[in-house]
C-alpha cells in the first residue's frame, strides 16, 4: 500500500492547524510555506478537507482555515478517509461477490486481517496524539 501525496500533504497541512489550534485561523500561504506545499495544491486539498467537515475556511483580512474540532477529537482516520478514500486491500474483502474463490479462498482471510490492522491504527491516532509524540522535537516539519 503506498499512500498518495494527496494524503501525505492533506495530513501534514491539517497537523499544522492542529499544532496552531488555538491560535486562530491559518492563510493557506503560510502552510504552503512551512510545509511545502504549492498553495494552488494546498486549496485543493483544503476543499476536500472542509467538505469533509475537517476544516473551515474563514474569509476576510485575518481569515484562513482552522480545524473543526479539537485535535483530540480527530481521527488519523477521519483525514485519511477523505483524502485516500477507504482502507480496501482486495476488492472481495469489501464484496462476497466480487470473485466466485471468495468462500474457500485461504489468502483472504490475511487481506481482511491486513486492512482491518490498518484501520485500527489509523482509528487509534488522533492529531493530538502525533502533537504529543514531536513534543520533544519542538519546530518539527511533518515528514508524512
Amino acid at each position: 500500500m503506498k499512500l498518495s501525496t494527496r494524503t501525505r500533504y492533506g495530513i501534514r497541512a491539517v497537523l499544522e492547524l492542529a499544532e496552531n489550534y488555538n491560535s486562530g485561523p491559518i492563510q493557506l500561504k503560510t502552510i504552503a510555506r512551512h510545509q511545502g506545499i504549492s498553495v494552488k495544491y494546498l486549496e485543493q486539498l483544503m476543499a476536500i478537507l472542509k467538505s469533509a467537515g475537517i476544516v473551515s475556511g474563514l474569509r476576510g483580512s485575518k481569515g484562513g482555515y482552522i480545524l473543526t474540532k479539537s485535535p483530540d477529537q480527530i481521527r488519523l482516520s477521519d483525514c485519511f478517509n477523505c483524502l485516500e478514500g477507504p482502507v480496501i486491500t482486495v476488492e472481495c474483502v469489501e464484496n462476497n461477490n466480487f470473485c466466485p474463490r471468495t468462500c474457500d479462498c485461504i489468502a483472504r482471510t490475511v487481506w481482511a486481517e491486513i486492512q482491518k490492522t490498518v484501520m485500527d491504527v489509523l482509528q487509534s491516532i488522533t492529531l493530538q496524539s502525533l502533537l504529543d509524540k514531536s513534543k520533544p522535537n519542538e519546530n518539527l516539519h511533518y515528514q508524512i
